[in-house]
């Protein structure tokens, strides 16, 4: 699986280059669009099924409100010349990913590996989720008593993902 998931990441990752780099706006805002559903994969294949569905209705609206701006709007880049300033630009933000990345290294290093794991935060569910929560199914029990707030969350956010995209869809035809 881990595999897997770096080839994926792969893929993401020269997506989000090539639509940096894209001189037509159309092609940049599909390689972003393969950007968010390579997401929605990574998030199926670690078992967050619930993520990966408010993933692909955010990306998908977000996608179809982008290439509707596109198609109204001129799909052509404007031309820039590379002077100074973008060279030092491009400079910071490689010194920028550096830290960032060195930031990252050092953080993974406290992980567990992938596959093991330890109780220490789970320890409480797994061992006292009947008595707090009354339900016999311990994922029932999570869903509801303890991830109740973030369940809530995932769906506001989805019908606020559809009515944005309804009411910007309802505002062009009344035009």
């Amino acid at each position: 699986m881990e595999l897997t998931i770096s080839i994926i990441l792969g893929f993401m990752i020269i997506g989000a280059i090539y639509a940096l780099h894209a001189k037509d706006l159309l092609s940049a805002v599909i390689a972003m669009g393969f950007v968010g559903y390579g997401l929605v994969i990574c998030f199926l294949l670690l078992k967050a099924p619930d993520l990966a569905i408010v993933q692909i209705v955010v990306e998908t609206i977000t996608l179809v409100i982008m290439v509707a701006v596109v198609l109204d709007s001129t799909r052509k880049e404007l031309e820039v010349s590379f002077d100074r300033r973008s060279l030092l630009t491009t400079i910071a933000g490689f010194i920028i990913f550096a830290g960032l990345f060195y930031f990252f290294y050092g953080a993974i290093q406290n992980l567990d590996p992938l596959g093991m794991h330890s109780l220490r935060m789970a320890e409480t569910y797994v061992y006292g989720a009947v008595e707090k929560t009354g339900s016999i199914n311990l994922v029932t029990g999570v869903l509801f008593d303890f991830r109740a707030y973030d369940t809530l969350g995932e769906a506001v956010i989805l019908y606020t993902a559809a009515l944005g995209a309804l009411t910007l869809l309802r505002m062009k035809g009344k035009k």
